[in-house]
């Protein structure tokens, strides 16, 4: 095959991503082989570790991007099914490998499927992808028959990742570390065997649900987001009377946290507490939340005396951000957090929870009370309304350039969130779907309504509705 064209719907900004079978299938896989292990050969790389999720289409999509590689002239590490975090973790502490792609769906539904790909040591995403696909359609990719049929390995890393994040709980007091009863939950996805071999190797009382590996994911969705996912977990902790419950999406790089009286915390919520424990042990740090973070955290982080950066959302912007300022620690609303104090500055959700462990002993606190010390604003959910691709971005443009044109207080990072008497709201094109997205917060339910009102008169003057 000398060109390729892929269905530009799959082409993501954080990563490529389709329907099995619809719109992604086996020589697209083989295509991404072939034009990524071009563009590593071209930066002087000549070896991939590539790991797979348990979705049902894994398996075939591997095959084929193994072969894309390997015919370009990449030697192939596979790791076998794993966890997107253990793929940046074999790619960021292999000295033999330059490069890494993980075949995963991640939180979408069971027939959907994807790759999220790393390149030396850097995310790969926005144009990369895009000339990684126009590569393919012009079929300029390097050639090594040589290397087509050798240089493959199969390396088992899942327990030298395992030990590789536990000294995060290094010089805890075991008494305590004894005393912990926590609740997990792996959604039948990914994050079934680690959980299973870290949890053995953890002091205290651990209580697992669903960690068989299933890609039809027959007890609920993996994605601890959704308040309905968490269910199962919820319950437990409540049963049980855990101290805390974590729950992990299908790849296992997003965290949710089910507290000791049942309630789950927000990505930003959470984010609060790793800056508290942080910042008291590294002053003045920065810390990065997405857009579409509470004020409660970004007023928390400087009242703390760390720096709050506020950048867009999405994990591999939000990884190099992090690259960029050294900032030690950041986090999304959706659950993804990153640790680059001690750890390696990619989302990880088992790091994130022993993190959360350590976190708890070093401040004292269970995670319920410091759940009950936070801010209690109120916010909308995300709001979520369909804009053709033609017209989402302009349409942001133009309530930008009217509410500056108003004096309005704006950060125009990724949107527009403007601050109000009220409270804020944002206003934002979503980068992987033809939606715009809203999110609003304020200290009373009036205030909410009227900047609710805001956004609505700002669409008007675009002809849009929520």
């Amino acid at each position: 095959m000398r060109a390729h064209r892929f269905d530009p719907t799959i082409l993501r900004e954080y990563d490529i991503r389709g329907t099995f079978g619809k719109n992604l299938g086996a020589d697209d896989a083989y295509a991404i082989g072939r034009a990524f292990g071009t563009m590593l050969r071209r930066e002087g790389g000549r070896k991939a570790v590539v790991g797979r999720d348990g979705r049902v289409s894994s398996p075939a999509l591997e095959a084929a991007l193994v072969e894309g590689l390997t015919a370009s002239g990449v030697g192939v590490v596979r790791i076998g099914l794993s966890s997107s975090p253990m793929l940046y973790f074999a790619e960021a502490s292999a000295e033999d490998v330059q490069g890494g792609i993980q075949i995963t769906g991640s939180h979408n539904p069971a027939d959907q499927n994807g790759f999220k790909m790393v390149l030396h040591g850097r995310p790969f995403f926005g144009a990369a992808i895009q000339r990684l696909g126009d590569l393919a359609a012009a079929g300029e990719w390097q050639d090594d028959p040589g290397l087509k049929d050798g240089g493959i390995e199969d390396r088992s890393v899942i327990a030298e990742y395992v030990a590789g994040m536990l000294p995060a709980l290094v010089g805890l007091p075991e008494d305590r570390l004894a005393r912990l009863r926590i609740g997990w939950d792996a959604g039948n996805g990914a994050a079934g065997p680690v959980l299973e071999l870290l949890t053995s190797r953890l002091p205290g009382e651990h209580h697992l649900l669903f960690t068989e590996v299933d890609g039809a994911f027959p007890n609920h969705h993996p994605d601890p987001s959704e308040d309905a996912n968490l269910a199962d977990l919820r319950a437990l902790v409540a049963a049980k009377n855990l101290d805390f419950g974590v729950a992990f999406d299908g790849d296992a790089d997003r965290i949710g946290v089910i507290d000791g009286a049942g309630r789950a915390l927000a990505g930003d919520q959470l984010l609060l507490i790793f800056a508290e424990d942080l910042l008291r042990r590294n002053p003045g740090a920065q810390v990065i939340a997405d857009v579409k973070a509470s004020r409660a955290l970004f007023d928390g982080v400087t009242r703390m005396g760390g720096v709050a950066d506020m950048w867009k959302t999405g994990h591999a912007l939000i990884k190099s951000r992090m690259k960029e300022t050294g900032a030690l620690l950041a986090g999304e609303m959706t659950g993804h957090m990153f640790f680059a104090d001690d750890y390696y500055g990619f989302d990880d959700a088992f790091y994130a929870a022993l993190r959360l462990i350590g976190t708890t002993l070093r401040l004292d606190r269970s995670v319920a009370e410091l759940h009950d010390a936070m801010p209690r604003l109120i916010a909308t959910p995300e709001l979520r309304f369909s804009a053709s691709e033609a017209r989402k971005f302009a349409a942001v443009e133009e309530v930008r350039e009217r509410l500056l044109a108003a004096g309005a207080d704006v950060v125009a990072v990724d949107g527009v969130r403007v601050t109000t008497p009220d409270g804020w709201w944002l206003l934002r094109a979503s980068n992987t779907q033809a939606m715009l997205t809203a999110r609003a917060e304020s200290e009373t339910v009036e205030g909410l309504q009227r900047l609710l009102g805001e956004i609505d008169a700002q669409l008007a003057a675009s002809g849009l509705s929520r």
